[in-house]
């Protein structure tokens, strides 16, 4: 298994190409090619990317990922689509006033209700938690994506919200019971942004 290689090409979200195809060991992992593709970008200051295989992350290697986990054949050119992942400079905290807890993966995205008194925020873990700020406990969570929350959005009357994901859809729920309202399918990319 050690020895077995693949085929892949370096592609944007968009469908643009990156570099030559290339002979890769099948045990390759995320931050092998995070490497790579700093290479192949020039990158001044190396940043962090997520790579994908017919839309299956790579998170430990080609090899337990896609080919073990995923069924895909090492006979096949893989296509891997890079996305960056956010990057911040961070300067140190001196006062924090207030924390949440309650997601199991990272927060994406949070956005203020339009009278102020609750937070809502997706997540890594594909869940949109309400939050009560009077209280700071989690009112409802809100499950239905298969992938992570990237943004989030309030009706200006806060009676409904919706949430964008990397599954392709748009959902709208209920903030007082989490009880989904709808799902809006339809885009070929994720949904990064609502207003």
């Amino acid at each position: 298994m050690a020895d077995t290689t693949v085929l892949a090409q370096f592609q944007t979200a968009d469908g643009e190409k990156t570099g030559p195809p290339l002979s890769l060991p099948a045990n390759v992992t995320a931050e092998q090619l995070t490497v790579l593709i700093n290479k192949f970008l020039e990158t001044s200051e190396p940043r962090p990317y997520s790579f994908y295989i017919d839309e299956h992350e790579v998170v430990r290697s080609i090899q337990t990922d896609i080919i073990d986990a995923a069924g895909k054949s090492t006979e096949d050119t893989l296509v891997i689509v890079y996305q960056p992942q956010a990057f911040f400079k961070v300067r140190a905290v001196t006062r924090c006033s207030s924390s949440l807890t309650g997601h199991t993966e990272a927060v994406l995205s949070a956005s203020f209700s339009p009278d102020g008194s609750q937070l809502a925020s997706g997540s890594g873990d594909t869940t949109v938690r309400i939050w009560d700020l009077s209280t700071e406990t989690p009112r409802v969570t809100c499950k239905g994506h298969r992938n992570w929350v990237l943004c989030i959005g309030w009706s200006p009357n806060g009676r409904v919200l919706a949430s964008g994901s990397m599954d392709n859809t748009v959902r709208l729920w209920d903030p007082e019971t989490g009880r989904e309202l709808g799902m809006l399918g339809g885009h070929r990319k994720w949904i990064t942004a609502l207003s």
